[in-house]
């Protein structure tokens, strides 16, 4: 049975944010629970991108600062740190610091942001399909990690947690090998649990003060969920919040593959919400994504293969009046199924692996994606 606390927080004021973390280490145990005096923490935000808090895209930055007061008033040290997409360097952080407001959160509480940007092996000889990881070296400079992720739809994997979260400690551009050798669905959830349970989090916040829904992780729209999310079990923690904003566990491939790998059980029955009535808490008006699953078409002859691209499979489209042709998404493109003609971008849709990676960084909000009739009958 894994302890997961709900509690409502419904904006982010200091004095509102302190309350709730600080009620949800009493839910699940009691701060001692999980860090002592001594320890140096990660704190792992999600900062998916150089955007401005208030897009919801990245964990908002008083979130990060509360926790780390919190932390430190305790007797441990903080440090703030994640990899997002693209280069992991000391220039590309610097500017993803600065915007999602991270460099005020460490400096108004006293925490240090990460400036380590080497990288290491780790061998997970019992990881589901990855037996060794890529991890960033920052995880080696602290004794615990602390997940703090947001609460968001995805293209690819319908939903993005505290599990996807985990993800950020692969570092840059490693994550580009990890979509291309993995472009199977439920293969890439596999993945991305190996990555969780190869650097476990001690606790996993979700912040779900505002979420996003729609055209997640970073075109959708900011959503009031005024929640905040706690638990030792990020795979748990997950399951309550999809069900919170109205995802079955079917629909979502990591939680799909935690069932199938025994981790979870799929009729909720294995989670103690801490006194707290989850009913009460459901969020049904949250636009949430159905995708389909990724298919592998190598094996059929060209003719199959351009009939579902073009009938069946959903697809990243890019709007022409939107895009600038800045190349982000050509360069963040691990299939290199994306070029540019003429000052015009264009998806390569027989190269594409549907691993999204164009709609997640494209910094203008120029990629969306499109899901053909066929594909929606096929999921009623």
């Amino acid at each position: 049975m894994a302890d997961v606390s709900i509690l409502k927080c419904d904006a982010y004021e200091y004095d509102l944010v302190w309350e709730a973390v600080e009620k949800s280490f009493e839910n699940l145990g009691g701060f001692e629970r999980f860090i002592s005096s001594g320890d140096r923490v990660l704190l792992k935000p999600n900062l998916l991108a150089a955007k401005k808090p208030g897009e919801a895209t990245t964990t908002h930055p008083l979130v990060i600062r509360v926790l780390a007061d919190f932390i430190q008033a305790r007797g441990a040290a903080c440090t703030i740190g994640d990899s997002p997409g693209g280069p992991f360097s000391n220039t590309m952080l610097r500017g993803v610091y600065r915007a999602t407001g991270m460099e005020t959160a460490a400096k108004e509480s006293g925490a240090a942001l990460n400036k380590n940007f080497k990288h290491f092996e780790k061998d997970t000889p019992n990881g589901f399909v990855l037996k060794k990881l890529t991890l960033a070296d920052m995880i080696n400079d602290a004794d615990k990690i602390i997940c703090v992720a947001k609460l968001k739809t995805h293209g690819m994997m319908t939903y993005t947690g505290a599990v996807k979260n985990m993800f950020g400690l692969v570092p840059g551009v490693s994550k580009m090998e990890y979509h291309l050798n993995l472009s199977d669905y439920d293969m890439f959830a596999d993945a991305l649990i190996d990555v969780c349970m190869g650097a476990p989090p001690v606790i996993s916040f979700i912040d779900g003060i505002v979420g996003m829904e729609g055209r997640g992780p970073a075109a959708g729209s900011p959503f009031n969920s005024r929640l905040l999310l706690a638990s030792p079990s990020p795979y748990h923690l997950d399951h309550a919040a999809c069900r919170i904003i109205g995802l079955k566990t079917d629909e979502v491939p990591v939680l799909r593959r935690l069932v199938r790998h025994g981790i979870i059980a799929g009729d909720f029955s294995d989670i103690n919400t801490c006194g707290a009535n989850i009913e009460d808490y459901l969020l049904p008006s949250f636009d949430v994504p159905r995708t389909s699953r990724a298919m592998n078409l190598t094996r059929l002859p060209q003719f199959a293969r351009r009939f579902i691209n073009k009938h069946v499979q959903t697809r990243p489209v890019i709007d022409k009046k939107t895009c600038v042709s800045c190349d982000v998404c050509n360069e963040s493109c691990p299939a290199k199924a994306i070029s540019k003609k003429n000052n015009k971008t264009s998806i390569e849709l027989g190269g594409c692996i549907r691993c999204y990676c164009c709609q997640e960084l494209c910094p203008h909000k120029a990629v969306g994606i499109y899901s053909p009739l066929l594909s929606k009958i096929m999921r009623l």
